[in-house]
């Protein structure tokens, strides 16, 4: 049922940009792998820290999905989204720093460190610039058409799983 599928994927896609329509400003920190539904999760937080050597791509956009939040495109741009997209290659946590995609990669034994600098700077600011600063960056992003963008990737997403080559 298209209906029940969209409604399902609607409602995970709504649940990963819980963080990113979150008042409290969110840094996801990356270790291991963050593919298919784990990079959505990390890319609609507010900063991305990665270790060195972990892995971040949307692996099903070979054949069995679209990413719902369309992250990818507003953090990377058109060309990059698609050499991501239309491969379903990863990168490691350098060379999405180095890409924009995240903030900033560093070694494995230092991510933890990082991640606390990172938010005990942010908690040195007052709460209502910290709020204002978010509502305005994000209130680019649905000037730019993330909603209506994020209804016709759900839509493909149900597509891409009930295509042949994503039923077999």
């Amino acid at each position: 049922d298209p209906i029940k599928d969209y409604r399902g994927m609607k409602r995970n896609t709504d649940d990963f940009m819980t963080l990113f329509r979150s008042l409290k400003p969110t840094i996801c920190k990356v270790q291991g792998h963050a593919v298919a539904g784990g990079s959505d999760i990390a890319l609609c937080c507010d900063l991305v820290v990665m270790a060195d050597d972990a892995r971040i791509g949307y692996t099903p956009a070979r054949v069995w999905g679209c990413p719902t939040t369309a992250m990818w495109v507003y953090r990377l741009g058109a060309e990059r989204a698609k050499r991501m997209l239309l491969t379903g290659d990863t990168i490691d946590g350098r060379q999405a720093a180095a890409w924009g995609l995240v903030v900033e990669s560093v070694p494995a034994e230092q991510l933890d460190a990082r991640v606390e600098e990172l938010a005990d700077r942010m908690a040195g600011v007052p709460i209502n610039q910290l709020v204002m600063q978010k509502l305005m960056v994000n209130q680019a992003f649905d000037n730019m058409g993330l909603q209506g963008t994020q209804i016709l990737a759900t839509v493909f997403d149900g597509i891409t799983r009930h295509s042949p080559e994503g039923r077999w």
